[in-house]
């Protein structure tokens, strides 16, 4: 049970950010437009969070990035419901949790991020939505739509999209747009094997819909092509001067470096990763050689609350041991089985058996 407590109060420090250490004053957001050549994804989401807190709050601002491979969930969601854990880490992916709402999505460089920054009195969500369609219609893509959740589809699929952020007098609308990504590896990494437990959880879940890519409508758009036609109609509609407001092309040394180098250990941190993950309780069953099991786990911030474990057609002895070794678990990670204890001998492959199980099954 210590863990739990050490995590607790490594959440409260971790995520109450200290500045003190900025040398020299903060430098001004100028412009409206930033394109990032950074591809990082720590970096481009703390650059963004930046810019949508200490930007003027009546400035229209636009930010494009892209990012090598990660996978990034909602601020609300499970991971461990939204991510083949797995095929995660087969795949050296990185796993990010974002400081907005909605779903979980991929990221590799076929695919462009938007994300629209405005004063939250003008801020409409369709609007912004309307924006990225035009500039997708733009490109020789006529048939390109919005569904009823603002997400931009072309004929039956979706090639992006949304999640939205509001903290004080700003907004901001942030998506994918999907050009060449790799699909397979997109459905391998968000693909969750559920048929192991059933899970009840207070989370976000994501929407799942069919995706595609721009280029299978248009071979030659490309995410130079996106970004020109996103900075038009951004232009266009909020009447940005390109010779008086140049759009800045920024790398991992622009911004605030003592904000963004913050932003990025607290998206680095378990506690943030794992320990923002809402309640939820997990049940599952299975059948051994010696019996059947059976085990509740609840697990709340990332941490497992409490474990119980029946059995049928096992001995008592056997029983009493099983659940002594599941109650073990409480207090520490969820996604992680505590190891049966060398001294501990007796039934230890029967142990061993219900925690190799429960790995699978917590995964």
């Amino acid at each position: 049970m210590a863990h739990s407590i050490l995590s607790r109060a490594a959440t409260r420090r971790i995520l109450t950010r200290n500045f003190s250490t900025r040398q020299g004053p903060a430098p001004e957001i100028q412009n409206s437009i930033y394109i990032s050549r950074a591809t990082s994804p720590l970096f481009n989401l703390s650059f963004e969070d930046w810019l949508f807190r200490h930007a003027p709050p009546d400035r229209p601002l636009l930010f494009l990035y892209r990012n090598t491979p990660c996978v990034v969930i909602g601020r609300n969601q499970n991971p461990w419901l939204e991510v083949n854990m797995g095929a995660l880490q087969t795949r050296d992916v990185q796993f990010i949790r974002r400081r907005s709402g909605g779903g979980t999505v991929y990221h590799d460089l076929g695919n462009t991020n938007f994300s629209i920054h405005l004063a939250r009195a003008a801020f409409d969500r369709h609007a912004t939505a309307r924006l990225i369609l035009r500039a997708v219609q733009s490109m020789g893509i006529p048939n390109a739509r919005l569904n009823d959740r603002n997400d931009i589809c072309v004929g039956e699929d979706k090639v992006s999209g949304s999640a939205y952020k509001i903290v004080n007098a700003r907004a901001y609308h942030h998506g994918t747009m999907l050009i060449s990504t790799q699909l397979d590896t997109l459905g391998d990494l968000l693909r969750v094997d559920k048929s192991l437990k059933e899970v009840t959880s207070t989370g976000v879940s994501s929407v799942r819909s069919p995706v595609c890519n721009l280029q299978q409508f248009r071979a030659d758009v490309n995410h130079d092509q996106f970004a020109r036609a996103v900075e038009d109609v951004f232009r266009e509609e909020y009447g940005i001067d390109k010779d008086r407001d140049p759009t800045q092309i920024i790398d991992e040394s622009s911004g605030d470096q003592s904000y963004i180098s913050s932003g990025i250990t607290e998206l680095e941190t378990w506690p943030w990763k794992y320990g923002q993950t809402p309640a939820f309780e997990c049940t599952a069953s299975t059948t051994f050689p010696f019996g059947h099991v059976n085990v509740r786990i609840k697990s709340k911030h990332g941490l497992i609350t409490d474990s119980v474990l029946h059995t049928e057609g096992v001995s008592e002895e056997m029983s009493q041991k099983l659940t002594a070794f599941v109650k073990e678990a409480e207090g520490q990670e969820y996604g992680r089985w505590p190891p049966l204890e060398d001294s501990d001998t007796s039934h230890a492959g029967a142990a061993q058996a219900v925690g190799e199980w429960l790995r699978k099954v917590l995964r």
